[in-house]
């Protein structure tokens, strides 16, 4: 007895204990479609790889702004042995003789280079402050030291070549731009699919309250015929066919409810939500009427869409890769000057002193002479990238500006629909009610009744289609010209705090 009360016991504070946990991770969440939005956007790992790819491209994009910038570091030798013996000519001799080295070198080199930039422009050369120093030794029978140190400014300036750092600046800065563009484009696009499950259950919410209004009225129905054929047995035929239409009726209702419990449970999967977690959706159809001008709204599409930017950065880039090309194997010049002071001694302590100016300057040119048509052939195989680019670019116009007239037709055809029929539909509402009434007074038949009520589900499932159309037309011309017409603000602005 005693063994069996402690089994219960610790049964209740088990269950107490699992109930109470149960009750902590449940959250009921009303489910609105901007909520939808907000929690597919703070739990998609789509939405993190994306954030992660923007932040590694303003990394690349750093890194070329840094390379405009000073670097200064230092070379060592430390040291530089040699023992060798080299096949070398003597000129004294008139013959070749075999010479062994045995050198010791140590040397170091600092320098502060500056890539050169004129008003804010890379000029593709550096200038640089350099400071080498070494000590020689050539072991024979003595040792042989000396000690050299230089000082010296040195131009580097490439001449007739594309300006690489200003190419590759500008080539990350549109990997950047292209990147958040393309980042935009992934949100609306999942966007777009959040929309589509959450209005398919919103469908289904709404198609449960019709449900629910047609159960009542065949209730009523029910009630007035049973209470006539408790007076009259020869119409207890009516009560029967409103029994079996009203079960009809709750079957199918049961059957949507089913449909809706489906529904969350993709959706919870979808937003990445605990199927602990409870959604709450509460239906409330509401048809704002939205003036479109067209012209405007394809100047939209033009401008804010990222399709047709990121098709010019693509020409611009392609312009960039035509530049570099156009250096490859071309005719090209190196300057390069230095002046400073040097010093070259057998006692270190004598360089600081008695330093002799020095400078050198060298012309550097590669002239090509025969290819075979190679650079020829690599730079109208780029010039075909950019025609390319551009038909890319006016054929999208073309399907934009299509797409958006569609789309506000298409609008325009729902939201007329959408006001119509909920005028209907409150007639309709109306209609039953009135029906009911006469019936109960025999004015009207049962079949007459029941055409009512079996009008207004149809009438109320013919709004939530040209609501739900009017809602999905309005969501497609958002998506053709990345502009919210019901907050009146571009997508931008929207998902801006995800942009940074």
């Amino acid at each position: 007895m005693k063994r069996r009360t402690t089994v219960i016991l610790l049964s209740l504070i088990a269950a107490y204990f699992l109930s109470g946990k149960a009750a902590y991770g449940q959250r009921t969440i009303p489910l609105t479609f901007e909520t939808a939005i907000d929690i597919a956007l703070k739990n998609s790992y789509q939405v993190r790889q994306l954030q992660l790819g923007i932040t590694r491209t303003r990394k690349w994009l750093q890194a070329e702004r840094a390379d405009l910038k000073s670097r200064l570091y230092l070379n060592l030798d430390t040291p530089e042995l040699q023992s060798v013996s080299e096949n070398l000519w003597n000129s004294t001799s008139k013959e070749w003789e075999i010479v062994h080295q045995n050198t010791r070198q140590w040397q170091a080199e600092f320098s502060l280079r500056q890539p050169i930039i004129l008003f804010g422009y890379p000029t593709n050369g550096y200038l640089s402050f350099n400071n080498r120093i070494y000590r020689y030794s050539q072991i024979t029978d003595t040792i042989d030291t000396k000690y050299y140190n230089r000082y010296f400014l040195k131009l580097e300036q490439p001449l007739f070549q594309p300006n690489t750092l200003k190419n590759n600046l500008e080539d990350a800065e549109l990997n950047l731009e292209q990147q958040e563009l393309q980042y935009l484009q992934n949100l609306v696009q999942i966007l777009a699919r959040i929309a589509d499950d959450y209005y398919d259950l919103y469908r289904l919410a709404y198609k449960n309250e019709i449900l629910q209004h047609n159960v009542k009225n065949l209730e009523k129905a029910s009630d007035i015929a049973n209470a006539i054929a408790e007076k009259d047995t020869s119409r207890s035929i009516e009560a029967i066919q409103v029994q079996v239409d009203l079960a009809n009726a709750r079957e199918e209702l049961s059957q949507n409810t089913s449909d809706i419990r489906l529904q969350k449970s993709s959706m919870k999967q979808r937003l990445r939500l605990s199927q602990d977690d409870s959604l709450s959706l509460v239906p409330n159809p509401q048809v704002s009427r939205v003036n479109v001008d067209i012209d405007q709204a394809v100047q939209y599409g033009y401008t804010l869409r990222p399709r047709l930017r990121i098709q010019n950065i693509s020409k611009r880039k392609n312009e960039i890769d035509l530049n570099n090309t156009k250096g490859w194997n071309a005719f090209r010049v190196n300057l390069e000057v230095t002046y400073g002071l040097e010093k070259q001694d057998p006692y270190y302590q004598n360089l600081w002193q008695g330093q002799d100016n020095s400078y050198s300057v060298s012309l550097h040119a590669y002239v090509p002479l025969w290819d075979w048509g190679q650079r020829k052939a690599r730079l109208e195989a780029r010039k075909i990238d950019i025609q390319r680019n551009d038909l890319y670019i006016e054929e999208s116009k073309t399907s934009i500006k299509s797409a958006i007239r569609n789309a506000v037709s298409n609008l325009k055809e729902y939201q007329d629909r959408a006001s119509n029929m909920r005028e209907n539909m409150d007639m309709a509402k109306e209609i039953s009610s009135i029906s009911v009434e006469q019936y109960r007074d025999g004015k009207i038949s049962l079949q007459d009744l029941l055409q009512t009520i079996d009008r207004q589900k149809k009438t109320e499932l013919n709004f939530l289609d040209a609501y739900l159309g009017y809602r999905r037309s309005l969501l497609t011309l958002m998506r053709n010209t990345y502009y919210d017409y019901e907050n009146d603000s571009p997508l931008k602005n929207r998902f801006g705090d995800q942009l940074q």
